[in-house]
């Protein structure tokens, strides 16, 4: 029988391999999941809900006060992962079905963000066993500095010196070309990629905040989410006292 997350006392940030095997004994094949993390470590894995695990998916400021109220006043959390601005839930199986109409009944419903709740039928990407390495240091900071502006040979006159070793006048300096220094208060344009695309901030990795560290860790229920958020909610509505809310309830992914 499993332990809940307040006997251990802990919490894991990287995935055991006794926590890996239960992570694969939700798929099909479990061999092949293990097959793929022995191979690439640091890779996330889509895996099907229902059998070894359900996922209940919330905003991230709302689950972290489930998460919260879960470790202060409550038994603890299973498995707990963060992904696109959300936290990941994993509760027992069965809970994706049950939650939604339990949360349907309490009058803090409205003040609730929806619940994405992923049962029997739909899947999930896991964060990898282990966070990938960070981008390696620069090395050779001063050739670097070198490529980049260009190293100038001894002798070599700067460019716009005549042989005399008087400087010409700048295309700037005469007014033949406008300077491309931005006035001030006025934005710089945004430069342009190759091919049209703009550069943007590439979307965090999913990451555990609790990694599975058994081979049977406990999971919440129903029940016991449905009193975390509940109680998240009830601080929410007060942080939240006259401010719009969705009062959509739970919902299933499409």
């Amino acid at each position: 029988m499993s332990r809940t997350p307040q006997d251990s006392l802990h919490a894991a940030v990287f995935v055991t391999p006794a926590g890996a095997d239960w992570l694969a004994s939700a798929s099909a094949s479990p061999r092949g999941v293990q097959a793929l993390w022995a191979g690439a470590p640091t890779a996330p894995v889509t895996l099907p809900c229902g059998t070894a695990f359900d996922v209940i998916s919330m905003d991230a400021l709302f689950g972290r006060r489930v998460v919260g109220r879960l470790w202060t006043d409550g038994p603890g959390t299973g498995p707990v992962a963060a992904q696109g601005g959300r936290v990941m839930l994993f509760a027992a199986p069965g809970t994706a079905q049950r939650l939604p109409a339990l949360l349907g009944w309490e009058e803090w419903r409205a003040a609730a963000p929806p619940l994405l709740c992923y049962g029997r039928g739909d899947a999930v990407t896991v964060p990898p066993l282990f966070p990938p390495d960070p981008d390696p240091p620069a090395t050779a900071p001063l050739e670097q500095d070198a490529l980049e502006h260009g190293a100038q040979e001894p002798g070599a006159r700067e460019p716009g010196t005549p042989e005399s070793g008087v400087p010409e006048p700048s295309a700037v300096e005469s007014g033949a070309v406008e300077s491309s220094t931005p006035e001030p208060g006025v934005p710089e344009p945004a430069v342009p990629m190759p091919g049209g695309t703009r550069e943007s901030t590439p979307a965090p990795s999913p990451r555990w905040l609790v990694a599975p560290d058994v081979r049977n860790p406990w999971l919440p229920g129903p029940e016991v989410l449905l009193w975390a958020c509940v109680r998240a909610a009830r601080t929410a509505g007060n942080d939240l006292v006259g401010t719009a809310v969705t009062s959509a309830p739970a919902v299933f992914p499409s």
